[in-house]
């Protein structure tokens, strides 16, 4: 490795802390973002060359030498979490490395590429400070540097990482295996078998035939992030490493629990929350349930990490959804954004990203209070490719059309008769022309405390933040055809 990678920690610490809270522009001594068209690729061209004064370098192996050791240095960005509690949260997901088909099928994880770039790590943090818009693209220079960290992967999350890759590496050998004369025909399948089922922290992307990449899922390195930042999360007292271990778990907690009433459950777990329970209060049973004290199961570090986002589904005796499913909210900032592609958008990442660990009850009746739902058991689903294309895709497209055509518009809400609607305070009820319910599986729903929090401005069109919806029938539809944990 050339002199200009090899640094002492210490040196590398007063190099970047003297950057702290500067935008990238103040520190970009090399003018890295006025020699071309900036992308976020950047940012790390910039730390590379004007902050450690390096050459640019594509070289496979790990950028740094740190005290004798060889470190990955990664350049990522973060946003403001609109999260109570959490300060920032990760902008997308982290490039690790090439998966390389040829190479990959004769490595083992401690000598493979992929564990050469992830063992050691300096993480450096840039934020997003402001929003491009449908005209205006983003201006990099603009952003602060927030934060930075050394950091060794060991004991749990290396053996998830561990397990994830040689998942890979073992479909690749399969594959070959089974189709030595065209192996490459099976190669997009690398991606769209294994990406949501089988994978706890990393993913591949794009599909080939684009030449792949290992990446840390979103969530994963929101993770660590938010760590960084001073977050506490909460740590379960047993070890989990591979989604099937979360699932035999689950399949004990089913077999134990299956069949008693909120309200039992909440004497079992010894739960206080000074109310009746609500549907609210179903995740603190379920933390309970894995031996953990949070309330929310975003709350506990492992299922952050794993990116498995819990949601508690009531449905009627005779099996039928009793509401939608909210999501994640939408960046408008990337919706606006026209280099961006579906295939590399967040919005994407909210359906291809997490696992959904749903957690169901059954209601004795429509009036019932919730603390008289009996507990069934758990099922763990997520979106697959063909949901993602014929239902989710769509809906961006759709809205991108509506932005850049300029037709987005505020529209008045009527009542089935027809007439208008107004609120207590007798200002018109209207709401943009996003994709409905009524329009298919997929929709856009606002929310906000009354009419006066629309506080998210496209094109001039004052709206309330706006979250993707699923509706419940297909939900419950789809967990019919699940088997329980």
């Amino acid at each position: 490795m050339d002199n200009g990678h090899i640094f002492q920690k210490s040196e590398l610490e007063h190099i970047l802390s003297d950057c702290i809270d500067k935008t990238l522009s103040e520190v970009d001594s090399k003018h890295v973002l006025a020699s071309k068209k900036a992308n976020k690729g950047y940012p790390g061209m910039v730390i590379e060359q004007s902050v450690l004064n390096y050459p640019a370098d594509n070289a496979r192996r790990p950028d740094l030498v740190v005290d004798g050791v060889e470190t990955e240095l990664k350049t990522t960005g973060i946003v403001k979490s609109k999260k109570h509690g959490i300060k920032y949260e990760a902008k997308e997901p982290v490039s690790i490395t090439a998966v390389r088909p040829k190479y990959i099928v004769n490595e083992e994880f401690e000598k493979s590429g992929f564990w050469e770039k992830t063992a050691h790590m300096l993480l450096v943090y840039y934020q997003y400070t402001h929003k491009a818009s449908a005209n205006a693209p983003l201006t990099y220079g603009d952003f602060p540097i927030r934060g930075f960290e050394f950091k060794d992967i060991d004991g749990e999350t290396k053996e998830a990482l561990k397990k994830d890759w040689t998942i890979v590496r073992d479909f690749i050998r399969q594959i070959q295996h089974d189709y030595p004369d065209k192996p490459e025909s099976q190669y997009p399948r690398i991606s769209s078998d294994l990406n949501r089922q089988r994978l706890t922290s990393i993913d591949t992307a794009p599909k080939w035939p684009n030449p792949p990449r290992f990446r840390f899922k979103r969530r994963f390195v929101s993770t660590l992030v938010q760590e960084y930042f001073g977050k506490k999360f909460d740590k379960l007292p047993d070890t989990y490493t591979s989604f099937e271990e979360i699932d035999a778990k689950c399949h004990e907690l089913t077999q134990k629990y299956s069949g008693k009433k909120i309200s039992e459950l909440f004497d079992i777990f010894n739960i206080k929350t000074g109310k009746a329970p609500s549907k609210e209060d179903a995740e603190r049973v379920v933390v309970k349930m894995f031996g953990g004290t949070a309330s929310k199961i975003n709350k506990v570090e492992m299922f952050n990490k794993y990116s498995i986002i819990g949601k508690t589904v009531v449905i009627t005796k005779k099996g039928y959804r009793t509401e939608d499913m909210k999501l994640d909210s939408i960046d408008f900032e990337e919706v606006q954004k026209q280099s961006v592609t579906f295939e590399e958008s967040s919005f994407k990442t909210i359906f291809s990203d997490p696992q959904y660990l749903c957690i169901i009850f059954e209601e004795p009746s429509h009036d019932a209070p919730f603390a008289e739902n009996k507990f069934l058991g758990f099922k763990r689903c997520f979106f697959d490719d063909s949901f993602i294309e014929n239902e989710v895709q769509p809906i961006w497209e759709s809205m991108r059309k509506l932005i850049f055509d300029h037709t987005l518009k505020n529209v008045p809400q009527l009542t089935s008769k027809g007439e208008k609607r107004y609120n207590k305070n007798g200002t018109l009820r209207e709401a943009p022309n996003w994709p409905k319910s009524k329009d298919g599986i997929v929709f856009l729903r606002g929310s906000g405390r009354d009419s006066s929090d629309k506080i998210v401005n496209i094109n001039g069109v004052q709206m309330y933040r706006q979250n993707i919806w699923v509706k419940g029938t297909y939900i419950v539809r789809t967990l019919e055809e699940l088997p329980y944990l």
